[in-house]
């Protein structure tokens, strides 16, 4: 039987990979995330867990380790932040288009310069388009379930994808949560075996990744972009078998009091907690004010995010990243280019905020909307606000 007990994150991240019974581990250390493969290489040194560890130097070589182990059939797994992130940036891209279903954890945090090792959204929006299924989660609870749904997506021979697990680093990484940890027998039934349809062979030797001209590489692009698109089907179908297995189910947009909410604040990650505080006040106070919680984010959940909006007034997006010279955040562009073909859609208005791990509180969330509300109804001369900053 599952036993809840208070458990750091990234302890319980660890436990996850083995309850899913990774085969390889390929990992550098890197604040915010080293705790998840120190108490891995524990596990296997301890004999908990037989998989084989990598340990590399660099996160640009834990990445091409986990290229070689995934595309041999092994259930291959690593975790990484910030800085480590970007200078796995060039073998992202490999990954995914070779269709090798890593799993890794990413603890998000801000990028240099100057130095911080605080959390924000800047290092996974640099990673956007690199072709793997992205999630974020809110809580330990939900780090835990979605590592173990990642395997069973990116796995799934419709998909054969990389996912990244997106959780904020120290406000998520660092914290001793209560946490349900399934039991292995019940992981084993959710999650079948890894049987990867084409692993190298060297009794049968193939040329992978090769020379694409310009007569075949639009072709294997577009493929790859389709591919992504359905892989959301997938991901929601899997989505409701855990939930059945587990009693706890996840949407690619989660919506909290949003029942009659003529305003509507978007936010991801672990600050969407904190806005839900915020948003009961707001409704005890008599606003008309719900929250929506951007969990899928690649591929974008464009349907579901024009449904849920449709009846909305105004619609405030938190972006806990700037698209330095453009119009704000990513997650906002996203948004108004979903929304662009709507007759009816709300007006958006978009903020920056909690970069470097700066905090935003529940009275800053309700501050942010009255703003949103001033903007919306008589503009403003700048395309997005940034908030909380000195002048």
């Amino acid at each position: 039987m599952a036993k809840r007990e208070g458990i750091e994150v990234s302890v319980a991240v660890g436990d996850a990979a083995m309850l899913s019974d990774v085969d390889v581990v390929s990992a550098y250390p890197i604040t915010p995330q080293t705790h998840i493969v120190e108490h891995l290489a524990e596990l296997v040194a301890n004999g908990e867990l037989r998989a084989a560890y990598i340990p590399v130097e660099s996160e640009h070589s834990a990445m091409s380790a986990c290229l070689g182990a995934s595309a041999v059939g092994a259930r291959t797994f690593t975790a990484t932040a910030s800085q480590g992130l970007e200078l796995m940036h060039e073998v992202l891209f490999v990954a995914s288009a070779m269709r090798l279903p890593i799993v890794m954890a990413v603890a998000n945090r801000a990028l240099s310069a100057p130095i911080s090792i605080w959390g924000d959204h800047s290092d996974v929006m640099a990673a956007r388009d690199v072709g793997w299924i992205q999630i974020f989660v809110e809580n330990g609870q939900e780090t835990v379930d979605n590592v173990i749904c990642a395997f069973r997506i990116g796995e799934d021979r419709r998909v054969l994808l990389p996912v990244m697990i997106h959780l904020d680093g120290f406000a998520l990484t660092h914290v001793i949560e209560p946490i349900e940890l399934p039991d292995k027998k019940d992981v084993d039934q959710f999650l079948p075996p890894f049987k990867y349809p084409l692993p190298l062979d060297p009794k049968k030797p193939v040329t992978m990744g090769a020379l694409g001209s310009p007569f075949i590489y639009t072709e294997v692009k577009w493929a790859q972009e389709i591919n992504l698109e359905k892989a959301k089907d997938v991901v929601l179908e899997i989505w409701q078998k855990f939930g059945k297995a587990f009693g706890r189910t996840y949407s690619p947009i989660e919506q909290y009091r949003t029942e009659g909410a003529r305003v509507l604040l978007l936010t991801m990650g672990s600050y969407s907690e904190t806005a839900m505080v915020a948003v009961d006040k707001m409704r005890g106070e008599g606003k008309e004010v719900g929250l929506l919680k951007l969990r899928l984010w690649r591929p974008f959940p464009y349907q579901e995010l024009r449904k849920t909006v449709k009846n909305a007034d105004v619609l405030i997006v938190l972006d806990r990243a700037i698209s330095f010279g453009g119009p704000g955040g990513p997650v906002c562009s996203e948004v108004k280019a979903a929304l662009y073909a709507e007759v009816k859609r709300p007006k958006i208005v978009g903020f920056v905020g909690g970069l470097g791990g700066r905090d935003i509180s529940m009275a800053g969330f309700a501050e942010m909307v009255e703003r949103g509300m001033e903007i919306a109804r008589s503009g403003s001369k700048r395309e997005f606000e940034i908030y909380g900053v000195r002048e």
